[in-house]
């Protein structure tokens, strides 16, 4: 398998999940919890979201020809939805829609709710994880190689988790704008690319 191919599906992931944008979310949902218990919940958050990909990674192509949707044109409609999330990305919406829904949803136990879902394995990861797996390969092999990406992707989520109180003060409020603007130009590219893969499927691109 190309090294490349690889690298470019975990940053697609990485960008999509943005660790970076949810820890300061992480920490205004563990606010005033013990640290063994942020642990927990970190740990719990990313092992849910896992489960949620995993599932999608290996069944998602199925349930898309059960539905009588090709690829390609999961692609060029994935492409869409990255690019529309790249834009969220770039004028902060996403970021305003994502501590709505924090404050909205005041459970005592955040991990599943909303942290793996919607925050972690929301719409844009799981669609980019069903066109990762058509990429990457087909059947299995596709599926083994997005879920060892999604892997590596979590780890670091976690990583920012249980770091987070320490990078939200290194960083601050612009550190944070700026990384998550960067993160979002980089994501607007990728899509296109999702986009142009798909119409070259069809016929309409070189």
């Amino acid at each position: 398998m190309d090294s490349a191919a690889l690298i470019t599906a975990f940053v697609t992931l990485f960008v999509i999940i943005d660790p970076i944008g949810l820890m300061p979310l992480f920490v205004a949902l563990t606010q005033g919890v013990d640290s063994a218990t942020r642990r927990s919940i970190a740990l719990r958050s990313c092992l849910t979201a896992f489960a949620i990909l995993a599932l999608f990674a290996f069944l998602g192509e199925a349930v898309l020809g059960f539905v009588g949707i090709s690829m390609p044109a999961f692609r060029i409609a994935g492409g869409v939805l990255l690019f529309l999330t790249a834009l969220d990305m770039l004028f902060e919406r996403r970021t305003k829609r994502r501590e709505d829904r924090t404050e909205e949803d005041d459970h005592p136990d955040p991990s599943v709710f909303p942290l793996a879902i919607p925050l972690i394995a929301g719409p844009g990861s799981i669609a980019t994880v069903i066109l990762l797996s058509g990429q990457l390969g087909s059947g299995v092999a596709g599926a083994a190689l997005v879920l060892g990406v999604a892997i590596a992707v979590l780890v670091v989520v976690l990583g920012f988790f249980l770091s987070a109180g320490i990078l939200e003060r290194v960083l601050g409020k612009t550190g944070v704008n700026v990384a998550t603007r960067l993160l979002g130009m980089l994501l607007a590219a990728l899509s296109v690319q999702f986009i142009l893969e798909g119409l070259r499927d069809f016929g309409f691109a070189t």
